[in-house]
């Protein structure tokens, strides 16, 4: 099989697996959705999930998450990991959100990138999800995956969102992202993968599969 064969063949797959891509990190609207994206660095969606109503039920928007102190943004997100850096990252890009792009969250990669505490993934996924931009954030399950099925090189997640890119549609990526996200979790965990559940692993690049995509 060829990358752009093994490509269609995983389109395919997660297509009949996962119709539906909702969101997992639960969020009201666009700033509180940047929110969560920056607390799930190294962290689970499911603890995102459990800490940002605590966080939201005291500020949901910029103007007010500025009225309260680094400190007391650190002791709610504690649980998150990072804290000391995420609760600084969150306090400063609401005050620049403020300052610079009356308090809206800017809809570019540059303006999102130059905010504290958010990296190219983050911004990826708050343009694909929020903005409709076509975009490809990897995650760790994305570049696991993607190096087991020979799309990516797994030298780095740059390269692999670069050959992810490559191979797959642009009108597939916001969907095909959460996708594989999905897939991994449930059939590939990184501590403890269900080799005998991932499928796709084990058809992908095989004549059987071959045949099915003609």
């Amino acid at each position: 099989m060829t990358k752009k064969e093994k490509a269609i063949y995983i389109i395919r797959e997660l297509e009949k697996q996962y119709p539906e891509t909702p969101i997992p990190l639960d969020h009201s609207d666009t700033y509180t959705l940047l929110i969560a994206v920056l607390l799930s660095a190294q962290c689970t969606d499911a603890r995102v999930n459990l800490i940002t109503p605590l966080l939201f039920a005291k500020a949901k928007s910029p103007q007010e998450m500025i009225l309260l102190s680094p400190a007391e943004i650190r002791e709610i997100i504690k649980p998150c990991g990072l804290s000391p850096k995420k609760s600084s990252a969150i306090f400063e890009l609401s005050g620049i959100l403020i300052d610079k792009h009356q308090g809206q969250v800017p809809a570019s990669f540059e303006a999102l990138e130059a905010l504290p505490g958010v990296g190219h993934k983050t911004a990826s996924v708050v343009m694909s999800q929020a903005f409709g931009v076509p975009a490809f954030p990897v995650d760790t399950h994305i570049h696991r995956l993607l190096t087991r099925w020979g799309i990516a090189s797994g030298k780095n997640v740059v390269e692999t969102e670069q050959q992810a890119k490559k191979y797959f549609p642009i009108e597939k990526w916001n969907t095909l992202h959460l996708q594989i996200i999905f897939y991994g979790r449930e059939f590939s965990p990184a501590r403890s993968p269900k080799k005998e559940l991932d499928y796709i692993t084990s058809t992908i690049g095989t004549k059987k599969a071959l045949q099915e995509l003609k």
